[in-house]
């Protein structure tokens, strides 16, 4: 290449070169304007963003120290706020004022700042009407003071910028506000009213208070500074009211709080209504004599009856645990108390399978190992979960396999009757009959079920028994459902063949009518016979009475000639000795036959009812008296002793002195006869609040065991002798006065007699008293 080439081309690349270096520098110098003009943009956004911030912490009523170890303190607030805290705190201290707020601030606080500088923990305190927060920022700890505000007074009508006081001031609920030292500061209307207070300068005045329970509640939550809440109860107004109190304080510890009274009264009339009611429903599910066992959702015992823990004879404690239901079917199984199954897994899942159940599931029955039998109801519970009901059939099962045994007995005993007996349901048909109803109107078992009913059967029988006003009256008594109607109605009418038809209705309890037919023919032919034989029985009567009247009449005519004249030959001075002991025999002979005479006369007159009693006060003491007088020589002749006890405080009884010694005498005359040589006969008399009793006791033979149920029999032939009709007269004459005669004896070792005598006479017998006063 040329030089003029190589010139050219070093001149034009010094030259492109030049107009690279100039373009660079022109890009470089307008990047560095570029970036001045950024820098100056965030400079003045900076100033403007410290400005912001110095506002912001200089805008409101606090004031704020920066405390970094080995620096000076930085004092951040308004200069009106920095004169006021230093005068608050610092105004006896010299220096700097962020370094003797600092140092004023550390002697009140010493603790809480050094464990702030030291470990960063943060705290809040109260001093005087002063707030002091603490909290560590990158390394440096921060203090905030705060003035505690009073909580303003209501706002009035007029004044619109208290909103909110007029809101509280028109709740329902008692509000109020009370200081750090439990003084009240304002108060709505509803706690006014409460307090029955015109206003609040009266209630301060009057240190008057919702409820102690209330201001302690209130005292408490100014202590900690935290929400308090309680429950409370007042009475007033003639009731008890019942209150949620809840404390919110203001300003942390040691400000105002806040207390609002809820009034739940009617929540907790209501839960205790509730609460009375789950307890009735217990308590009446406790008297149930089913068992009861309710499940929660969560499969949890929520309860059980006394009945169900007596069924099961489950631990009372472990019920109280509240086993699940699987536990306790478990817990059965394990005693043998569910029944037997070969698949237990798959039955226990079945048996939980219900808590999925909408409905109330069928009834089931469990047949336990020990013979019983259960039956089982599972429904679902409103509440959730399952209510089961136990109920032990074991009893009504075996009483309805009686019933049915019963029932059986009864058609088959039904069968054998002779009576015709027909049941006719309330509406008219025919339930059952037995064989003899076919047999008694010779209709056979398919004729009787062709006809069905009462219409078509009556129509039937009336060949037998043609009386039409007889069937329309039984019709009434099955299909009339009058109660006047379905009444027992009975009787008697004649068929065509002349047999005697009875007929009697019986309503019974489910409605139906049984009606019976019986052929009492024979029966009135009887009772006819009958009727005329006690006709013939009672003219006998009369004939034996005039009888006895007649002979005994005539008996005692020659017995008072022979005994007179039995008396006249003993008293004769020239009469042999030996004729005049003929003469006494037969003066005793005709003695002892009037006595006979006497004593059968009685016992036809006691017989035919007319024996009267004469009554009157009678002594025992005076009968033992004449008795033992009479009695005494002949039982001593005997060789025997006679003995008579009588107490001296015996009351008086009313009877017949008569009759009664004439029983006496009969006894001590028995006795007599049957007292050997060295016996004796023992009369006594004991009384107690409603009788006495008269006892007659020999040491005689004693009566045979065969023959003491007969002793007081008439004319039965005895051992001890003597005449047929005495101890039967003995046990009548008793039996007047309202008593009653025994016999005691062991043979060969005598004989004891005892007549128990009301103390006054009961019998009809006695003739009527003049009741004079």
């Amino acid at each position: 290449m040329a030089e003029a080439d190589i010139a050219f081309a070093a001149a034009a690349g010094a030259a492109g070169l030049a107009l690279s270096i100039s373009a660079w520098a022109w890009r470089l110098r307008r990047a560095v304007a570029l970036r001045e003009s950024m820098v100056d943009r965030e400079r003045f956004a900076a100033s403007v963003n410290r400005a912001q911030h110095d506002g912001a912490l200089t805008a409101f009523d606090d004031v704020r120290i920066g405390l970094t170890p080995g620096e000076a303190p930085i004092l951040l607030g308004r200069m009106d706020m920095l004169e006021t805290v230093r005068a608050a705190f610092a105004r006896d201290i010299q220096g700097a004022p962020a370094v003797a707020l600092a140092e004023a601030l550390h002697a009140r606080h010493p603790e809480a700042i050094d464990q702030l500088l030291e470990d960063g923990t943060p705290f809040e305190a109260r001093d005087g009407e002063w707030k002091i927060e603490g909290s560590p920022v990158t390394g440096t700890a921060w203090l905030r003071l705060s003035r505690i505000e009073r909580t303003p007074e209501p706002a009035t009508e007029g004044d619109h910028g208290f909103g909110a006081g007029l809101i509280a001031d028109a709740s329902p609920a008692p509000t109020w506000v009370v200081d750090h030292d439990g003084r009240l500061v304002w108060a709505n209307k509803a706690w006014l009213a409460e307090v029955k207070s015109p206003s609040i300068e009266a209630a301060r005045e009057a240190h008057m208070s919702f409820d102690r329970g209330a201001d302690q509640l209130a005292a408490e939550a100014g202590r900690v500074g935290s929400h308090q809440e309680g429950f409370r109860w007042t009475a007033g107004d003639g009731r008890r009211r019942a209150w949620k109190i809840m404390a919110e304080p203001l300003g942390g510890p040691g400000g105002p709080v806040l207390v609002f009274a809820i009034d739940m009264t009617e929540a907790e009339e209501t839960r205790d209504t509730l609460r009375r009611h789950v307890e009735a429903h217990d308590e009446t599910l406790n008297h149930l004599a089913d068992a009861v066992a309710i499940f929660g959702p969560s499969r949890r015992l929520a309860f059980h009856n006394t009945a169900f823990q007596t069924l099961f004879n489950l631990d009372p404690a472990w019920l109280d645990e509240r086993p699940t239901h699987a536990e306790l079917l478990d817990r059965l199984r394990q005693r043998r108390m569910l029944p037997e199954v070969i698949d237990y897994a798959g039955w226990k899942a079945r048996e939980l399978e219900f808590y999925e159940a909408t409905e109330a599931a069928a009834d089931d029955s469990w047949s336990l190992p020990d013979g019983r039998t259960l039956r089982l109801v599972r429904q679902p519970h409103p509440l959730g979960g399952i209510l089961l009901l136990f109920s032990d059939i074991t009893g009504e099962l075996s009483l309805r396999s009686r019933f049915n045994a019963q029932l059986q007995v009864q058609t088959a005993t039904l069968d054998k009757l002779n009576d015709a007996v027909a049941v006719f349901g309330s509406d008219g048909r025919l339930r059952l009959h037995n064989e003899a109803f076919e047999s008694f109107w010779n209709l056979s078992a398919e004729k009787l079920e062709e006809a069905g009913d009462f219409d078509a059967i009556a129509e039937l029988c009336k060949a037998a028994l043609p009386d039409a006003a007889l069937w329309l009256g039984l019709k009434a008594r099955v299909a009339d459902p009058d109660p006047e109607s379905r009444v027992p109605i009975s009787g008697e009418g004649r068929t065509a063949d002349g047999r005697i038809a009875s007929w009697q209705t019986r309503p019974l309890p489910d409605g139906a009518t049984l009606v019976a037919f019986a052929d009492v023919t024979a029966r009135r032919e009887l009772e006819q016979a009958l009727a005329q034989r006690e006709a013939a029985l009672k003219e006998s009567q009369a004939l034996k009475r005039e009888f006895v009247g007649s002979v005994s009449y005539e008996l005692r005519t020659p017995l008072t000639t022979i005994v007179g004249y039995s008396e006249l030959l003993e008293t004769m001075g020239d009469l042999p000795e030996r004729s005049r002991q003929h003469a006494g025999a037969i003066r005793v002979a005709a003695a002892q036959l009037t006595g006979s005479i006497d004593d059968v006369l009685d016992m036809a007159q006691i017989d035919a009812g007319e024996m009267e009693l004469s009554l009157g006060d009678v002594r025992v003491r005076d009968l033992f008296a004449v008795a033992v007088e009479k009695h005494r020589p002949r039982i001593e002749g005997r060789g025997a002793k006679l003995k008579a006890v009588a107490a001296a405080n015996l009351p008086a009884i009313r009877a017949d002195a008569r009759r009664l010694a004439q029983a006496i005498d009969h006894l001590l005359d028995n006795a007599g006869r049957s007292v050997s040589e060295g016996g004796a006969v023992h009369l006594r008399a004991e009384a107690n609040a409603s009788e006495l009793r008269i006892r007659v006791e020999d040491t005689g033979r004693g009566i045979p065991y065969h023959l003491q149920a007969h002793v007081f029999d008439r004319f039965v032939k005895r051992e001890r002798g003597g005449p047929g009709v005495g101890l039967a007269l003995v046990k009548a004459l008793i039996e007047l006065h309202g008593g009653w005669a025994e016999v005691e004896s062991e043979p060969g070792k005598g004989a004891a007699f005892i007549l128990h005598l009301p103390l006054e006479a009961t019998s009809d017998a006695a003739a009527p008293e003049l009741a004079l006063g």
